[in-house]
């Protein structure tokens, strides 16, 4: 039986799904409630930097496709495993689960305060929510796609219309008058760059599974692309809609800005539509993390960097230690309400700054890479020379700069970022030395990192490991050698 393959509108889907979360929709609401239509610039600005980010991404899948980790081998091939599992388990893996389990967290207090007859705490609903997607997401890839296209279309379709009802004044309640621009101060505008990162970040998920993606090559850079400037379309009408109809001091001051908006909007029924596009968001963005996460630590669990468990697969084909290691922890923190306290916020934007950090290294792997195999074939290669990759870096760099415009914040952000970096570099130097020996930043030869991802190389090295795995090696998959140092890999 031929294995079903994703489309570019599953490809899409991915990115909008993760990227479009409730706590987004909060984002746009403060930023716009800061500055107003202005906000819009933000936005615009914060978008080129992550398509500039997603080219990078889409070359060196071009050079290295089909990698289950994505980030963690690139950088592998390029600065070697300390670099690599620090940048991946600190960027990616730690983030996305408190990002996630935040997710959920606003989801059951939205239902919570839309059923005051029940007494059901929000925690409940929370969790119940993120075992059901967990067992759903255990039939596969399929499964994935199609809970996927229905709720991210659903939801980014919902947003446009209600976005541009309002843009175009086109709602039941009363328009409000109002100075659409606050401030166009330059200073003020960059000050919320920080704010704006959010609303896109998260685009390279879609890389740990371009391996199950038809035609990958050309699909997922165009997937990325596409996807970004979808959301960023829905953002400007959400903003315009803002200004017609939410005085911006309410705006501010409500935790659900979307919620309220639609009230203003369509009265009851707006109110009813946005607890259920609050309802899409959470199910896309836990959907699309819990499956991509899972992906990425089989991925770095076949590079050596992470336990070999991660690798094992139930029928299905899903890797679901990564899958259910992800559910316990978000089920915890759900459990024990530490992602429904005040400083949530102030822990996303601290976990944004190690994600934005690691777009960093994303754009100086693409310029080591471009140094060391300037003649390396590849499908897709970035115009201008090492021109994108530069912008992308000060870029980036300039959006830590402003991940808060509250100067005393940021210098605790800092703290913690340098605080859990420290602790990820105790670890990578653990097992960098300890158990994979390896010398901690000498890069793998591309050919052994692209080998090592099939599993007839997980086979070849360690038959013992592979039956336990129950690692399932397909007849027209390329031989691998055991030749650890190079990877390379004999004719068929």
């Amino acid at each position: 039986m031929k294995e079903k393959k994703l489309g570019l509108p599953s490809i899409i889907a991915t990115g909008v799904g993760l990227i479009v979360a409730t706590s987004c929709l909060l984002s746009i609401g403060q930023g716009s409630a800061a500055i107003g239509t202005p906000f819009i610039i933000t936005m615009v600005i914060a978008c080129v930097f992550n398509i500039l980010t997603a080219l990078s991404i889409c070359e060196l899948n071009a050079l290295m496709p089909n990698l289950t980790g994505g980030m963690a081998q690139y950088t592998l091939a390029c600065f070697g495993p300390f670099v690599s599992i620090v940048i991946t388990v600190g960027g990616y893996l730690t983030c996305q689960t408190i990002m996630g389990s935040s997710e959920a967290a606003m989801f059951g207090n939205t239902l919570s305060s839309v059923f005051t007859s029940v007494s059901i705490p929000g925690w409940v609903f929370s969790i119940a929510l993120i075992a059901i997607l967990a067992v759903l997401n255990l039939f596969g890839v399929d499964m994935f796609a199609k809970i996927q296209n229905i709720v991210a279309y659903g939801l980014i379709g919902s947003l446009i219309i209600l976005g541009i009802a309002g843009m175009l004044k086109l709602g039941t309640g009363e328009v409000v008058e109002q100075e659409t621009v606050i401030s166009s101060s330059p200073s003020d505008i960059f000050s919320l760059l920080g704010l704006a990162f959010f609303l896109f970040i998260g685009v390279e998920f879609i890389v740990p599974i371009s391996s199950q993606v038809e035609n990958a090559r050309r699909k997922v850079p165009v997937g990325m692309v596409i996807s970004l400037l979808v959301i960023l379309v829905m953002q400007i009408f959400m903003v315009l809609g803002f200004s017609n109809y939410t005085p911006w001091d309410e705006l501010g001051a409500s935790t659900i800005p979307h919620v309220l908006y639609g009230n203003l909007l369509y009265g009851k029924f707006g109110t009813a539509w946005m607890t259920i596009i609050s309802l899409l968001a959470v199910i896309s963005t836990l959907n699309t993390a819990m499956f991509s996460i899972s992906q990425i630590c089989s991925g770095m669990a076949k590079i050596n960097l992470m336990p070999s468990f991660f690798m094992k697969r139930n029928k299905f084909g899903t890797p679901y230690i990564g899958l259910l290691l992800v559910a316990v922890i978000m089920v915890i923190i759900n459990a024990t309400g530490l992602s429904t306290s005040d400083q949530i916020t102030f822990l996303i934007l601290t976990g944004c700054t190690f994600w934005i950090f690691s777009y960093i290294i994303l754009h100086c792997d693409v310029l080591a890479l471009r140094k060391r195999l300037p003649k390396a074939p590849r499908t897709f290669k970035l115009p201008l020379g090492p021109v994108i990759p530069i912008i992308g870096i000060i870029g980036n760099a300039f959006m830590i700069y402003n991940i808060d415009p509250s100067w005393d914040v940021k210098k605790k952000i800092y703290s913690i970022f340098l605080i859990v970096l420290a602790v990820l570099a105790v670890y990578a130097v653990f097992w960098t030395k300890l158990v994979i020996k390896r010398p901690l930043f000498k890069s793998y030869t591309i050919k052994e990192v692209m080998a090592m991802e099939s599993d007839l190389y997980q086979i070849s090295h360690n038959p013992r490991l592979a039956k336990k795995l129950r690692l399932n090696a397909k007849p027209e998959v390329v031989s691998v050698s055991a030749d650890t140092n190079t990877g390379t890999r004999p004719e068929q």
